[in-house]
């Protein structure tokens, strides 16, 4: 073995346990994905970091963040990394071509329901492939497979530039509190909500821009009285009473809650399945087939 060869062997448990503190976020969640305490990753990283002369994390709060170095690393270390899983994969795929481990990413909206159904069918039919799963939002599960970080993922929406095969449709429906003047209908236009305050996500979210959007089409510019990233903390306020909310209806029942479907035109996202640009294993391949096919059961 070369020197070269040697410096490998020494620093590669110290660099997978700071690409996993990278990933993570935090020592914590990096201790949990890797099976080790966390003195063992934090005596990595500082050992990584001696070695180096260079400082790596920076404490924030309860977190880390990367340096301008940790960064440097972090990027570079991508492609390697993502190069030795997939080595491994494959000779693992060699040894047992049924088995394998899927890294499988989908929307905080379809955990309660949804996925799990999905996947339960599939552990059935593949149970010695292993589920790596990611909840997300849209920007962060695609940005996971540009990093080879997921092999699959369900994005809504995928987008228009980005290839996906689509699964089906997400129906955006009202979310009003049970004390609404509108709670016992059937079904609203979306125009009697013209006067109401609204709880919606932040400017950057297609959701937002979908709710501004078919407001205006439907004759107003809606008061957008609070700006919510999390789904969940969007019902609890309505619930309450502080507004209205144009959301795809919930998996799961929300106490306080009217979910009603809005008239008039059809209005919905596109539920689409993206692939990893690196391409798809055997068992992820196997994943991708079974979602095409039994989408539409769950």
């Amino acid at each position: 073995m070369d020197d070269q060869m040697r410096q490998v062997a020494l620093v590669a448990p110290q660099l997978a346990a700071f690409a996993e503190v990278a990933r993570q976020g935090h020592v914590t969640g990096a201790a949990e994905a890797l099976g080790m305490p966390q003195s063992s990753v934090t005596r990595r990283v500082q050992a990584l970091e001696d070695g180096l002369g260079r400082q790596l994390l920076a404490r924030v709060g309860r977190g880390v963040e990367l340096t301008s170095s940790g960064r440097a690393l972090s990027d570079r270390l991508q492609g390697p990394l993502r190069a030795l899983e997939e080595a491994l994969a494959a000779v693992a795929q060699e040894a047992d071509p049924e088995a394998g481990t899927v890294r499988f990413g989908f929307p905080l909206t379809m955990g309660p329901v949804t996925v799990p159904r999905l996947l339960a069918r599939f552990r059935e039919e593949a149970p010695r492939v292993r589920l790596v799963l990611r909840q997300a939002h849209a920007s962060e599960l695609l940005d996971g497979l540009d990093r080879g970080e997921l092999d699959l993922a369900v994005v809504i929406p995928p987008g228009p530039a980005v290839p996906h095969a689509v699964l089906g449709v997400q129906e955006i429906i009202a979310m009003l509190p049970e004390s609404h003047r509108l709670a016992g209908q059937a079904s609203i236009p979306l125009e009697e909500l013209r006067s109401e305050q609204f709880i919606a996500n932040p400017t950057s979210y297609h959701l937002r821009q979908l709710t501004e959007e078919w407001c205006e089409e439907a004759g107003f510019v809606p008061a957008i009285a609070l700006e919510i990233t999390e789904f969940s903390t969007v019902h609890a306020f309505v619930s309450q009473g502080q507004g209205v909310a144009l959301m795809p209806p919930s998996e799961s029942p929300v106490p306080g809650i009217r979910q009603i479907p809005l008239e008039g035109a059809s209005r919905h996202r596109v539920i689409g399945l993206v692939e990893t640009p690196s391409g798809l294993t055997r068992p992820a391949a196997r994943l991708r087939d079974h979602l095409l096919a039994r989408f539409s059961e769950a």
